[in-house]
């Protein structure tokens, strides 16, 4: 596996990244009857999502954390936001639902912050250097 040295900036997309997973994860996990309302979107959507986010914004955080992480991990991150980003207009796009104006508006803005987090991340992974490969050894510990 190729360790990469995080670039500052790269931290500090994934922070980020992890505070808005935490904060909108947590408001759509509680709120999600009244969001509902004002949305026209199922509950169980939005309370689905929002516990899908908390895990997320957990990883998110660790790797934040750490000076040195998995190249891979970091791109699951940015292919994952990618696809949320994608879900997110396919949402409005396929007719899926008939959310309200506001419903249009959340879903919108929150697809244009994660593209522009995930933005971020990718020009951090470009300044990150790139490590060595971790290699594990006989006695399964990595050298």
């Amino acid at each position: 596996m190729t360790m990469i040295q995080s670039s500052p900036l790269l931290r500090r997309a994934l922070a980020l990244d992890a505070a808005a997973c935490a904060g909108i994860g947590a408001l759509l996990s509680v709120a999600a009857g009244p969001l509902s309302g004002l949305f026209a979107l199922p509950p169980d959507l939005l309370r689905g999502a929002g516990l899908l986010l908390l895990p997320c914004a957990a990883l998110l955080a660790w790797l934040a954390a750490h000076a040195t992480v998995p190249r891979l991990a970091v791109l699951a991150v940015i292919g994952l936001n990618l696809l949320w980003v994608a879900d997110s207009l396919a949402l409005l796009m396929l007719g899926w639902f008939d959310p309200t104006g506001l419903g249009v508006g959340f879903v919108l803005m929150q697809a244009a912050a994660v593209l522009a987090i995930t933005t971020l991340e990718m020009t951090g992974l470009k300044r990150s250097t790139s490590g060595r490969p971790v290699l594990a050894t006989q006695s399964g510990t990595a050298s």
